[in-house]
């Protein structure tokens, strides 16, 4: 596997996959583990650039959530028709002309690659922290299924960035809306 670039929204070299920058809507994919701040930076970012927002914890199916709640790992069998639900999401966003932003851990590649098979480009901002940081931020929130138990689980299972995927990786050491300038700023968006 290829080292990730610096957390410093350092842009990985183009793409040169099926989806060129020129080819219909441009869709933002921000990703990482749990506590990382998806959530948060991808509502400011979709409100910088005027574009509608999923939340992909929306999208799991009500045994996922069970499961998360209990402290149970999901499966890649469990993650599949919630990841196809993205692509599709992100497909009809395409077909009406538009770029979105969604949130997404897309911890594996695997899990990428079927969000990259959305019409349109896909790109990824992977925000990253020191674990500590997060756990304390998963352990402040209240309401969320994910219970700070399952980090260690998400930090194993995370494969960063290849240098050849459509992203960047961006330090979400700061407060958000600087996490955000600095996504923009490495997707070449702000």
């Amino acid at each position: 596997m290829t080292a990730p670039h610096p957390p410093d929204g350092g842009p990985h070299p183009p793409d040169d996959g099926p989806h060129p920058p020129d080819d219909g809507p441009v869709h933002v994919v921000v990703m990482g583990v749990a506590g990382s701040g998806k959530t948060t930076v991808a509502g400011i970012l979709a409100a910088r650039l005027g574009r509608p927002c999923a939340e992909a914890d929306d999208l799991h199916p009500a045994a996922n959530v069970a499961k998360m709640r209990a402290g149970v790992p999901l499966t890649d069998e469990d993650r599949r028709p919630w990841l196809e639900a993205l692509r599709a999401w992100l497909t009809a966003e395409a077909r009406a002309g538009r770029g979105a932003v969604v949130t997404c851990s897309a911890l594996r590649r695997a899990y990428r690659d079927v969000l990259r098979g959305a019409e349109g480009r896909v790109r990824f901002v992977h925000l990253v922290a020191d674990p500590a940081t997060i756990a304390a931020r998963m352990a402040a929130r209240s309401g969320h299924f994910m219970p700070p138990s399952l980090l260690p689980s998400q930090l194993a299972t995370l494969e960063p960035l290849d240098a050849d995927e459509d992203g960047v990786v961006v330090a979400a050491d700061v407060p958000p809306d600087e996490v955000a300038d600095r996504a923009l700023r490495a997707l070449g968006l702000g």
